[in-house]
């Protein structure tokens, strides 16, 4: 049983074969996944494929690369979704422009106060901007929680995040031949601070590399954790699907969404 969680759905790249894609991550042990909206049209895609099948989950928000065309305004009434059991993806990406980042702060501190209000995860995004990001949400410590996706930054921020009280997203780029920082995060992170995700689309693992992500690949994320930290891979997956319980109510026997 592995829970991934972060996969975007909800964008045209599956248009054609989703039942295929959720099929086969099924098949695979990836029995629950988070579909994650990124502007009001992902965030009811999101929704609305939750809807469709019994394991699958939604987040709603809005993201950082969204931001100049859309507000919050559409993510407080959908939190009242049964099925959604997050806020986001949201955050700051100061990767493709640095121009506009009042307005991406001011968007990511409106999601951080819903979270607060409803008591819902955050799902983060922090593309060359970590230090801004945790500038942001340090002076909200203990009142809301969640996790800086697919993690980018240094062991040093790693560990700031977990003091936090957030979980680090790992993702396909552990794979990779030179998985730079994210491998002595990895190695030095305890699992019970981690959690699995693919991504997809985006970043496929090897040794699809190059190839449209799905969710069934996670189980390669899943075992390349389980080589570096030299466990089971049973392990890892028991491990992450508990704090993906934990941070998202979404099963085991004191975590039901």
């Amino acid at each position: 049983m592995i829970v991934d969680t972060h996969l975007h759905l909800n964008v045209e790249d599956y248009d054609k074969d989703l039942s295929e894609v959720i099929d086969r991550a099924y098949e695979k042990g990836i029995k629950k996944l988070i579909v994650i909206g990124m502007d009001e049209k992902t965030s009811l895609k999101a929704i609305e494929i939750a809807e469709q099948y019994e394991h699958v989950y939604a987040s709603v928000g809005l993201h950082p690369g969204y931001v100049d065309d859309n507000n919050t305004n559409f993510i407080e009434p959908l939190l009242k979704h049964p099925k959604v059991v997050a806020i986001g993806e949201t955050g700051l990406d100061l990767y493709w422009t640095k121009d506009n980042l009042d307005r991406q702060t001011e968007m990511f501190i409106n999601q951080i106060k819903l979270s607060k209000k409803h008591h819902l995860p955050l799902i983060i995004h922090t593309r060359n901007s970590f230090n801004e990001a945790y500038d942001t949400i340090k002076g909200y410590k203990g009142e809301v929680t969640g996790v800086f996706h697919c993690f980018s930054s240094n062991l040093e921020d790693a560990m700031k995040t977990v003091d936090l009280g957030f979980y680090i997203g790992v993702d396909g780029p552990i794979t990779f031949k030179n998985p730079k920082d994210i491998l002595p995060i990895v190695e030095n992170i305890d699992l019970k601070h981690i959690l699995v995700e693919t991504d997809s689309p985006y970043l496929a693992p090897m040794p699809y590399r190059g190839k449209r992500n799905e969710p069934s690949y996670l189980i390669e994320v899943v075992n390349k954790i389980a080589e570096i930290k030299k466990i089971d891979a049973h392990k890892v997956s028991e491990i992450t699907t508990e704090n993906a319980y934990k941070l998202f109510h979404i099963g085991g026997s004191n975590h039901e969404k």
